[in-house]
């Protein structure tokens, strides 16, 4: 199956960019693609190499894992959340989502689509408009951050 990509460009050093995706993940994603959703999510980030939320009542769900992390230029991650919005346990059996940080790009990469069988190329074809609109709303956050 063919693996997604999305790219922007911004006005901020590649590494500086890197450390508020990762650093600042949850002051810029997108509330709705949580599964806490638009006014429960109430934090997100990246710690001890886990992705994760934390929703209603404290409820921490953990939806992906680092699996490369090259400070300043990298870093793949598994997407841990199935096409039927179940937790995917394993991250081998989990999507790929790879991020590069080249100059003033940033490039995503979403591949894995397969390993979701059957129901994998429908779950594909529904983030054919997510990670552009991620980036977007990175690329709104880092101008209003590097502005102030």
């Amino acid at each position: 199956m063919r693996e997604l990509t999305a790219r922007i460009e911004l006005t901020v050093p590649s590494d500086v960019a890197f450390e508020i995706f990762t650093d600042e993940l949850g002051r810029w994603w997108p509330p709705e693609f949580s599964w806490s959703g638009a006014g429960q999510l109430t934090d997100m980030g990246i710690l001890d190499g886990v992705l994760y939320e934390l929703g209603p009542y404290n409820l921490q769900w953990d939806w992906g894992r680092v699996l490369t992390w090259e400070r300043g230029r990298r870093f793949v991650f598994s997407w841990q959340i199935g096409p039927d919005r179940v937790p995917v346990p394993r991250a081998e059996d989990a999507t790929e989502v790879e991020v590069t940080f080249d100059g003033s790009a940033v490039h995503v990469v979403h591949r894995g689509w397969e390993r979701h069988g059957d129901a994998g190329e429908e779950y594909r074809k529904s983030f054919e408009e997510v990670w552009p609109y991620v980036l977007g709303r990175f690329a709104e956050y880092v101008g209003l951050r590097t502005s102030a």
